[in-house]
């Protein structure tokens, strides 16, 4: 506003005064923008650590590729999504646990990305390692490996 105070008898300074405030909103806008469409395009992994805070085996086989690769405890197929969630249920009902926390997360490529976790069971910790692979805008589950951590 002080600019605009100050140059009332030039309309085209008030312009040029007017312009730092419209490309502010605009970089405003464009940033929120790319900040949507980045979120929408990476890893869930919120989700993937909510799931095994939860001991959420269907939401965390939801997550995976219709068919991928789970390896639990060295026990090793690739299941579709309902035989992933019988296999990831009978491994919660065998190590309840509440806490997970990614300990690393591999920079995304268009071809996907893996991360690392852990998950801690009672007294027990397991490591967990996750293979996404990109499909559309979507991250999904190639493989998701639990082993004694």
């Amino acid at each position: 506003m002080q600019c605009l105070i100050a140059f009332r008898s030039a309309s085209y300074l008030q312009d040029l005064c007017k312009f730092p405030i419209e490309m502010g909103v605009f970089y405003a806008m464009l940033s929120a923008i790319i900040l949507s469409v980045t979120a929408a395009d990476t890893a869930p992994y919120s989700a993937i650590e909510k799931a095994f805070e939860e001991n959420d085996a269907k939401a965390l086989s939801g997550m995976g590729k219709s068919k991928f690769l789970i390896d639990v405890m060295g026990k090793e197929g690739v299941y579709s999504q309902s035989q992933a969630t019988l296999v990831l249920k009978s491994f919660f009902e065998k190590h309840p646990g509440n806490q997970f926390d990614f300990v690393f997360k591999g920079e995304e490529s268009s071809d996907g990305s893996f991360a690392i976790g852990n998950y801690t069971s009672k007294n027990q910790k397991f490591r967990v390692t996750i293979h996404f692979k990109k499909e559309g805008s979507n991250h999904k589950m190639e493989s998701l490996r639990i082993e004694n951590g």
